[in-house]
């Protein structure tokens, strides 16, 4: 994929099933990587949030971090499309506790999210996927841009 010319790829079962397997990818695509943790209360999921792994999302933030990776995507998949704003405490810390950059995602319904997730960002969040809200009208995509900036 990267020598087609995809800029970032993002991985998240073979995070927390193969450490070994990240770290293969890493020497090959290191700037183009970034790691998906998909958790639900605290707990890494995979396999498309079925099953449940005996890690905590911070442990497995951290563990990346200590291989190189340097972007995260933190998904609190109980938040996850049903627009009642991102867990952005969780996600704060386990930008902190890692010292990876934190892209927020899940469950984002309001400009006044994307507000409070930008004042957030002295901890390391610094972006954010955004994906229900403007297919239901709550915002256009401008007026998010506008409240980011």
């Amino acid at each position: 994929m990267i020598e087609l010319g995809v800029t970032r790829a993002v991985v998240g079962t073979v995070a927390a099933e193969s450490i070994e397997k990240l770290k293969t990818m890493i020497r090959y695509a290191r700037q183009h990587l970034v790691v998906g943790i998909d958790a639900k209360q605290g707990q890494v999921v995979t396999h498309g949030w079925e099953k449940e792994e005996a890690l905590s999302a911070v442990t497995l933030a951290r563990r990346v971090a200590e291989i190189g990776i340097e972007r995260i995507v933190y998904t609190d998949v109980l938040r996850d499309g049903i627009l009642e704003g991102p867990n952005i405490e969780q996600t704060c810390m386990i930008a902190r506790e890692s010292g990876l950059q934190v892209t927020a995602s899940g469950g984002v319904p309001s400009l006044e999210d994307l507000r409070q997730l930008k004042l957030f960002s002295p901890c390391g969040i610094d972006g954010v996927i955004v994906g229900k809200a403007p297919y239901e009208h709550r915002f256009t995509l401008e007026a998010a841009f506008s409240a980011m900036t």
